[in-house]
């Protein structure tokens, strides 16, 4: 039996670094950093495609942590590949934080590609500091990078990021500034040398952007123009109905003349999403072509602009109380939809949610938002319910790899996996029902339904379908299914996970 004092814990992190910081490339060093020393590695914590700048997002240091000061880890040290794998937080004494939590319970942290020794004297604790410290700037100075490139392309006239908008569509071009084909919804560049530009869509598309500013002008609200284009059954790019929000961010937004804009909100860092000036945009205009004359389009957005002056809390409230009155109840659709009423949004960005809003006015909504905590907590329970899936293909041998942009899973490189969390809920009549969402943007090849329990705590069962099994994109399910459904019920995923074990076949001579 091995001295509880040799067992140790490994945890990596990769982002979208350099290859040097693979996951593989890490765990080859940490081994042999832990062979050197006597080390048994008896469990691994891996964040693939996390970033370090927070400690949110990052489930398996989350893992680690708590299983620290709960008292349930069996090891004595935890090896990273270097200090900026701990972390990159942006306050260096955060990541000494987590460091002293394993230390206060008597569990050292090791570095194993540092050229120091984390053995607490003077010297390693200076040289961890500005490792530390380095580790910040370093993300600091790549997001000036790559924000500075981001500009850079926004001036040369060349899209960056976001969907292209109803009546748009997102072109790639190569270097030589030659058309390859429009990008679908969800699709990304692959060639570091290619380049997204805007182009007008098909001609229904753009005949009906024309229409919504030419009825403006004379005289629709937004929401008359949305109430007219649902009649017709014309849907958003989303696929959505059009309400009195989507009409406005299109008569407001300046691709429609053409003009490339970029910085106008900025979440640099993981820190907080703000909305910058119009001096601090980044701009190339008459970089596309327009799809509406420029005339218009000014005159519809100073019509808007006119209409809207910065409230006071006073007036807002004065506003929603007076809604209130009118209605009777209320919700974020119905003041989104009233004219002369500041959006849903504006309340929450000024009282901080909706509900305090209500309760500044005495507005008792008589609903149950309890909901609402089930949302989060199932939000939050889903990457565990991945990464225990990881852990456990990962057991049997099978090569597992994420997607973080899809959050999809891919098993040896032969089929994607996407993981549904499906959540219990209740019919009028007192029937359970769960409904599985299935992703088309993301066509996996199997999606893993995870059906939660009564309390929506654990999970209860799971179902595997195959994507060419189901063609809708929600199914709803009951307790009791009939065949067509219940084939694809498991009780646990041991079936899944077997069929991705890897076998040693022999070969005769």
């Amino acid at each position: 039996m091995s001295d509880a004092k040799s067992l140790a814990a490994m945890y990596v992190r990769m982002s979208t670094e350099h290859q040097q910081y693979s996951t593989e490339n890490q765990s080859d060093v940490i081994r042999e950093y832990a062979a050197r020393r006597g080390l048994e590695i008896v469990e691994t914590f891996t964040d693939a495609g996390k970033s370090g700048l927070r400690i949110d997002g990052r489930d398996a240091l989350k893992r680690l942590i708590e299983k620290v000061q709960t008292g349930n880890a069996q090891f004595r040290t935890i090896l990273a590949y270097d200090v900026s794998r701990w972390g990159r937080f942006q306050d260096a004494d955060e990541s000494a934080y987590y460091e002293y939590i394993c230390k206060r319970a008597g569990i050292t942290v090791q570095y194993c590609a540092e050229q120091f020794e984390n053995d607490g004297s003077i010297a390693s604790n200076i040289v961890k500091t500005v490792k530390r410290a380095m580790a910040g700037e370093y993300s600091r100075e790549l997001s000036a990078k790559v924000f500075q490139g981001q500009c850079r392309l926004i001036e040369l006239g060349f899209r960056q990021g976001g969907p292209s908008g109803f009546g748009l569509r997102r072109m790639l071009i190569d270097e030589r500034g030659q058309a390859k084909g429009e990008l679908q919804r969800g699709e990304k560049k692959s060639i570091q040398t290619d380049r997204v530009i805007l182009v007008p869509g098909p001609e229904d598309e753009v005949a009906t952007v024309r229409r919504i500013y030419r009825r403006f002008l004379d005289g629709a609200s937004e929401r008359d123009i949305a109430r007219e284009l649902n009649a017709e059954s014309i849907l958003t790019d989303r696929g959505m109905a059009w309400t009195r929000g989507t009409v406005r961010e299109l008569l407001t937004n300046e691709k429609y003349v053409g003009h490339n804009v970029f910085n106008r909100t900025s979440f640099k860092l993981k820190k907080k999403r703000v909305n910058n000036p119009p001096e601090m945009w980044v701009r190339d205009d008459d970089a596309f072509e327009p799809i509406v004359d420029s005339a218009e389009f000014h005159t519809v957005r100073g019509m808007i602009l006119a209409r809207h002056r910065r409230l006071s809390d006073d007036e807002m409230l004065g506003r929603l109380r007076t809604l209130i009155d009118e209605r009777g109840r209320v919700t974020g659709t119905v003041i989104d939809e009233t004219e002369n009423m500041p959006s849903a949004a504006s309340y929450r960005h000024r009282f901080g949610s909706l509900l305090r809003a209500y309760e500044c006015v005495g507005f008792a909504t008589g609903r149950d938002y309890s909901h609402l905590e089930t949302t989060k907590r199932l939000r939050e329970l889903h990457p565990t319910l991945v990464a225990d899936l990881v852990r456990s293909l990962e057991a049997v041998g099978a090569q597992v790899e994420l997607e973080p942009s899809a959050d999809v899973i891919v098993v040896n490189g032969l089929f994607r996996v996407a993981v549904v969390v499906s959540r219990y809920q209740v019919t009028a009549g007192g029937a359970p029902r769960w409904t599985i969402p299935f992703d088309r943007d993301v066509d996996p090849e199997l999606t893993i339904a995870v059906r939660m329990n009564g309390c929506n705590q654990a999970p209860m069962d799971y179902f595997i379908f195959p994507s060419m099994d189901v063609r809708a994109d929600r199914l709803r399910v009951t307790e009791e299914n009939f065949i067509g459904i219940d084939a694809y019920r498991y009780d646990t995923l041991d079936y899944f996970v077997g069929m991705a074990e890897r076998v040693t076949v022999e070969v005769a001579a």
